[in-house]
């Protein structure tokens, strides 16, 4: 069982998706413990640590003029958080998009996420952010 309070768990998965709102690569770090492993989304490619994951956001973010997740529903029992997910933003093409996702954490002894599985559609967020996109610069 975690050491750490549910009121912690509660308040560090609200500032990773605060983070997430305001595009903020080194505050979303901040929730991940250094060597955190990141299957995001599964399926895709597993990241290692906070060099591989802070890459994957900034690959995301970099399609996007604004974006953010946005929790649902958030349930914590001990060190474990399942949270239902709502992403919304608009790309750089001018394109709005909106996805869903349930993200499953593993919150360490230090209060850090050591573990996240994400479950998403991040394929279908992809194509909406390329479309048109050879209209909008013309």
């Amino acid at each position: 069982m975690s050491t750490v309070s549910t009121q912690a768990i509660a308040t560090l998965i609200a500032e990773y998706f605060a983070a997430t709102r305001v595009m903020d690569v080194e505050a979303w770090l901040e929730t991940f413990a250094e060597d955190a492993i990141d299957y995001d989304p599964v399926g895709g490619n597993v990241l290692k640590g906070h060099r591989e994951i802070g890459q994957f956001f900034l690959s995301v973010t970099d399609m996007f003029a604004t974006v953010g997740l946005t929790e649902e529903f958030v349930h914590i029992v001990g060190n474990e958080v399942a949270v239902k997910w709502t992403g919304r933003g608009t790309g750089k093409n001018g394109q709005e998009v909106i996805f869903e996702g349930i993200d499953l954490f593993e919150i360490n002894a230090a209060g850090k996420i050591q573990t996240l599985r994400a479950y998403w559609n991040a394929d279908a967020a992809i194509a909406k952010l390329q479309e048109n996109r050879v209209s909008t610069q013309l």
